[in-house]
């Protein structure tokens, strides 16, 4: 579903192929032919006429120069993502790359006494809703690095004031020459959120409520809240879900704004049994949960840890190889937990709600006793000032908070558990998984390494008989003062018959 057209922007006239355009640097292009449309504006392939070449490597977008997407695009290009600037942000975070399409140039020309606005971009290859489209769902390792590689594209954007607001398949694309590297496109709903340093306040607008692509957009945007970085981390962890199962809870109703809003506000707030539950049989959308649960506990204007976010993609710390869209089963490299079996589900619910419990009351009691100190009459006079707006604000980022902590405890229990296993093989990398040696509880008796001590349900400890000896093995055995006390017992027994039995024998 595409984004809010406002009705007042047209799909400008096609201009004729061969035409050339000049740039604001003096560069002159020749259009190729047109290759594809937006939601406001065209795109064609583009020739540099000192360069003649078959096989165009850039793109031109068009559209009439009225029109806001194109220019917001251009703006957003011209303030946060120069050329210079990707390069020293690659050098400085030491990535391969960083997914964000090369900016060339643009400016002005008239066609049938209208004038357009274009911009010179480079070429990119298919997008991965066509790709989607084609195969269904794409293998777990590829959700989670392309995760990875998006939150690489979303700090260095929010670093540079902007959130992008419309992360989805259709906008991301892969290389043209390079079809392992993938791109977060079509700026022309970036938002600038905290222009100068200035974050923008937290505010509701019904007037603006439900703006962005229906299926993926954030609750923000669903209220009429400027977006923030958490929006941009919440679009991505829907598109995430959507790409490893398939569909979305809310998939059914996206001709109702207000049920979908619903839809979303129960999965979050439901985290994480809502996401584990929704995952395919035999699968687990453990990493998903953990993921949104960080994004949806952020405060408002809060800076998220990239970092940890990708460690929750990636736990193992495993390179990432090339993307594989391939439509074959898993392969078996790629081992992932099914973490419902952890336990009934019952139970994690019920353990869920104790600890909300407990953290509730320790908040209403800190709160209680807070209240006369002179830091809550301040509090209180800042309230006051700031106004009703950011109290709801506040509360909104201390009941997140709590949430966040309780899933946290409850994600590590589950995550500590001795059933699960989760290590991550991208595709066709060369690093072996990442098996975590240090924790006997991973192991069974089956899985024990002869250099490795298993422990019995006993509570003794067994050896490996074939490095030991059989008497330094029953040398380990261990016994409780009450089976001791028995075999002494008996065994006096035994030596007084015996000792009766040798006496009869010798007077006999």
């Amino acid at each position: 579903m595409p984004p809010r057209r406002n009705e007042k922007y047209k799909l400008p006239v096609p201009l004729p192929e061969g035409k050339v355009l000049v740039d604001m640097e003096g560069k002159q292009w020749v259009l190729g032919k047109m290759i594809g449309a937006g939601g406001f504006g065209l795109i064609y392939l583009a020739f540099p006429t000192n360069k003649p070449d078959k096989d165009a490597r850039h793109v031109i977008k068009v559209e009439y120069q009225e029109n806001g997407p194109l220019f917001s695009e251009l703006k957003f290009y011209q303030r946060a993502a120069k050329k210079e600037c990707i390069k020293k942000w690659i050098e400085h975070k030491q990535l391969d790359y960083l997914g964000i399409p090369m900016f060339y140039g643009s400016g002005l020309t008239e066609f049938k006494e209208r004038s357009y606005r274009f911009m010179v971009m480079e070429r990119l290859g298919m997008d991965l809703q066509k790709i989607s489209d084609q195969n269904g769902t794409f293998r777990k390792s590829t959700v989670l690095q392309l995760g990875i590689r998006m939150l690489d594209v979303l700090e260095y954007i929010h670093e540079n004031e902007y959130v992008h607001g419309d992360i989805k398949a259709a906008n991301l694309l892969l290389g043209y020459k390079n079809p392992d590297q993938v791109y977060l496109a079509d700026y022309g709903l970036a938002y600038r959120y905290c222009p100068n340093g200035n974050h923008k306040q937290y505010q509701e607008n019904p007037r603006k409520g439900h703006n962005g692509t229906m299926e993926f957009t954030s609750l923000d945007a669903h209220k009429g809240v400027a977006l923030s970085r958490r929006s941009d981390l919440e679009i991505l962890g829907y598109c995430l879900l959507r790409w490893f199962c398939g569909k979305l809870p809310w998939e059914r109703s996206l001709q109702d704004p207000v049920a979908v809003q619903a839809a979303k506000t129960n999965l979050l707030d439901e985290l994480p049994e809502s996401v584990l539950n929704w995952a395919p049989s035999g699968s687990s959308c453990y990493e998903i949960a953990q993921y949104l649960a960080c994004a949806h506990n952020l405060a408002y204007d809060e800076k998220p840890d990239y970092q940890m976010l990708r460690k929750i993609l990636n736990p193992g710390g495993i390179p990432l190889g090339p993307l594989d869209f391939s439509t074959k089963g898993e392969s078996a490299n790629v081992r992932t937990a099914d973490y419902r079996k952890v336990g009934s589900q019952k139970a994690a619910t019920k353990q869920v709600n104790q600890m909300q419990n407990r953290l509730t009351e320790k908040s209403v009691h800190s709160e209680r006793s807070a209240e006369p100190s002179a830091t809550g009459r301040r509090v209180q006079k800042e309230e006051k000032r700031i106004g009703l707006l950011n109290k709801e604000t506040a509360q909104e980022s201390t009941r997140r908070r709590q949430k966040y902590c309780e899933l946290q405890e409850f994600l590590n229990e589950v995550k500590s558990s001795p059933q699960k296993e989760s290590f991550m093989q991208f595709p066709n990398s060369f690093y072996e998984p990442h098996q975590d040696f240090t924790r006997p509880d991973i192991f069974n008796k089956s899985r024990c390494p002869s250099w490795y001590t298993c422990t019995s349900t006993a509570g003794m400890e067994v050896t490996d008989l074939s490095s030991t000896g059989f008497w330094s093995a029953i040398s380990q055995f261990t016994l409780s003062e009450e089976t001791k006390a028995d075999v002494y017992h008996y065994g006096f027994i035994i030596l007084l018959l015996l000792m009766l039995v040798g006496l009869a024998l010798y007077f006999l």
